[in-house]
């Protein structure tokens, strides 16, 4: 008689990598955007970025695209909402914010984006968090502070808050609706069919701008390092990433996958030590167990 195997309350998802390895590739997305803010416009770092991408996605999404047209035309709404939100608005202020305000500040107001999608994600659809789910979302934000700090709480009182920090709010709280719309997606239409022609919307609302920029000699970048900082964040941080992180959304929902993006201090942490030589500390120790315990916990079924 063989005996029976209780499951876990943690199971293994692919979908927990796949969300891990969107908000490394995100992490990215910050340095780089940071390194070329004086190479190339906000504005149009942001189209040439999701352009490139959407010449990437659409020859892989084709075949949805054809099958699911007639759900895509009905749900037209839905993905102008999505383009404007998560690809056009949230990632241009993003940039804006990253040329009046440091990498630093935008990664701790980031970090608040998984409490603004808990709270929206509880008034636009009904969904509420369990009381360990709670515990595990403050904790990973708790240590996503550490990482970000340096383990210093005394480093809160160097920083400052300028405009940059008011439009990176703004953004955060554009990339909460834009999390909460995509749980809003028609069983119908697969989460890549979805992303592509949200990409292609965003793009398209970008285009006036951009044209406006290219014809008075401002709308493409300036070196060759900024070409290639883009053509890396079309490829990995936006097609690729984005695109997980709708097929995350869509498979265990809006609250749950927010909390990966607490990583994202994690990730760079781990960057700084393999490429530039920084220290192991105790405080990347910590602050990567608390990330980890929290991600853990709000996941659990």
């Amino acid at each position: 008689m063989q005996r029976a195997v209780s499951s876990s309350s943690f199971s293994f998802d692919p979908t927990y990598a796949a969300l891990a390895l969107t908000t490394l590739l995100w992490s990215s997305n910050f340095i780089i955007g940071r390194a070329i803010r004086d190479d190339v416009s906000p504005s149009s770092l942001n189209f040439l970025r999701w352009a490139m991408a959407l010449v990437i996605l659409v020859p892989f999404t084709l075949r949805d695209l054809r099958t699911h047209r007639a759900a895509l035309v009905r749900n037209w709404k839905l993905i102008a909402l999505l383009g404007v939100s998560g690809i056009a608005a949230f990632q241009t202020l993003t940039y804006f914010a990253l040329t009046l305000t440091t990498a630093l500040n935008t990664i701790l107001l980031l970090s608040l984006a998984p409490l603004v999608i808990v709270v929206l994600s509880w008034i636009a659809l009904g969904e509420r968090v369990t009381r360990t789910q709670a515990v595990g979302l403050v904790a990973s934000l708790a240590g996503a502070v550490i990482l970000i700090l340096h383990g210093d709480v005394a480093t809160l009182a160097d920083l400052r808050f300028n405009a940059g920090d008011l439009w990176m709010l703004l953004a955060v709280l554009i990339w909460a609706v834009y999390s909460v719309l995509l749980r809003r997606r028609p069983a119908d239409v697969p989460p890549l069919a979805l992303h592509t022609t949200s990409v292609a919307a965003g793009t398209l609302a970008m285009l006036p701008s951009f044209g406006w920029q290219a014809m008075h000699g401002s709308g493409f970048p300036l070196t060759l390092k900024a070409w290639l900082g883009i053509a890396f964040v079309a490829v990995f941080s936006s097609a690729l990433a984005h695109g997980l992180w709708v097929r995350g959304v869509a498979t265990i929902g809006a609250n749950r996958a927010s909390v990966f993006i607490h990583l994202m201090p994690l990730f760079g942490g781990a960057l700084a030590i393999a490429f530039l030589g920084e220290q192991l500390a105790v405080y990347h120790a910590v602050g990567a167990a608390i990330v980890l315990g929290g991600v853990v916990l709000t996941n659990r079924k």
